[in-house]
């Protein structure tokens, strides 16, 4: 926060480090891949986008939201997205690609990140992504009312989610936005004991008909501190065709939901506003 903007500059290897809002950007090349990037700040990976390839999801957690993307509706069918959160645009540029014509809000609170996107990493002259810099809540608050076939959350500030960002009274406005078929899809990170998951487990069983999560066993028994999926709608989620796909992932994960999924809460309460936290940080080690 309030760094100044002319420190960026391009190594050899023609990396990009920038101070943005919310720390320092920098954004590597992928060798690998021609036209491909990661996105860190301070160090800490956030996003992989390849510009040639917008449907490659390099890292596992965005994997996993793609296959929620994937079966939010018939292959192809266009959607109306909402993000929060924006990264390097890395899931509004999938479902650009998978589902085209689809119609795309983006909130991220960081304008300094979003304009080095933009500038770096520029978006197809085709998609309908409208980028809003704004407080992720405050923007959710502006989209209208049934608007949304899905509500993704992927907010990290200083990699942590923001205490406002993991509550019942966030989750209703997040229902607001959705349609009656919507699905509301999440990034929670955290690592043993596990509150902070069990906790979000019980706010989304609070607000909605249907949750799932998915994630890797060791992240379950809370021997490694990773990233789990949440993923809430009114109406029955294609389980079998997502358990199928997590399955044969590279790193394949586990889907929990019912019984199991409320056994794992442990009689977690529902986090309100009053008594919400932000989500743990990661473990030094964590980005070595």
């Amino acid at each position: 926060m309030g760094r100044s903007r002319n420190t960026r500059r391009r190594s050899a290897a023609e990396t990009v480090t920038e101070a943005v809002d919310g720390g320092l950007a920098q954004l590597v090349p992928d060798p690998d891949r021609s036209r491909a990037w990661t996105l860190l700040i301070d160090g800490a990976p956030q996003s992989h986008v390849d510009l040639d390839d917008p449907a490659y999801l390099s890292f596992e957690y965005q994997r996993r939201l793609g296959h929620v993307i994937d079966l939010v509706a018939p292959t192809g069918k266009p959607v109306q997205a909402v993000h929060l959160g924006g990264g390097a645009l890395t899931l509004a540029r999938y479902v650009a690609a998978t589902r085209p014509r689809s119609t795309q809000q983006v909130v991220e609170r960081d304008a300094g990140l979003v304009q080095l996107v933009r500038r770096e990493l520029p978006l197809d002259s085709g998609a309908r992504i409208r980028v809003r810099s704004a407080d992720a809540r405050a923007g959710l608050a502006k989209v209208p009312d049934g608007w949304a076939d899905l509500v993704v959350a992927d907010v990290f500030s200083g990699a942590r989610t923001p205490a406002h960002l993991t509550t019942t009274e966030f989750l209703d406005e997040v229902r607001r936005v959705l349609k009656p078929s919507g699905v509301y899809a999440a990034n929670v990170a955290d690592g043993g004991p596990l509150a902070h998951l069990r906790g979000q487990i019980a706010t989304a069983a609070a607000r909605f008909g249907e949750v799932a999560l998915i994630a890797d066993a060791a992240v379950l028994r809370g021997k490694r501190f990773g990233n789990a999926v949440l993923v809430a709608s009114e109406l029955p989620l294609p389980l079998a065709e997502l358990t199928r796909r997590v399955a044969c992932d590279p790193h394949p994960g586990r889907v929990e939901h019912g019984r199991e999924l409320t056994g794992f809460t442990g009689g977690a309460a529902p986090v309100t506003d009053e008594a919400a936290v932000a989500s743990p940080a990661p473990p030094p080690a964590v980005f070595r």
